[in-house]
């Protein structure tokens, strides 16, 4: 399996939204908390542990403009 970064996400701005509403009240501890579940659960759900390090290297590397 290979990485996707294309867009992929149905309803991408509904889907925002609802991670918005998920962290709202939350304090940066409880968020930062909340985000590490969701890694955690994402990464469970690929289970494809290459797949997942070519994640880990994509999300360190410098944004690009």
């Amino acid at each position: 399996m290979t990485l996707n970064t294309k867009p992929n996400i149905s309803g991408p701005d509904e889907f925002y939204a609802d991670l918005i509403q998920c962290h709202d009240g939350l304090s940066d501890d409880e968020s930062a908390a909340f985000n590490a579940r969701l890694v955690l659960l994402l990464a469970n759900h690929v289970g494809d542990r290459a797949v997942l390090s070519r994640a880990l290297v994509a999300a360190k590397a410098p944004r690009r403009s």
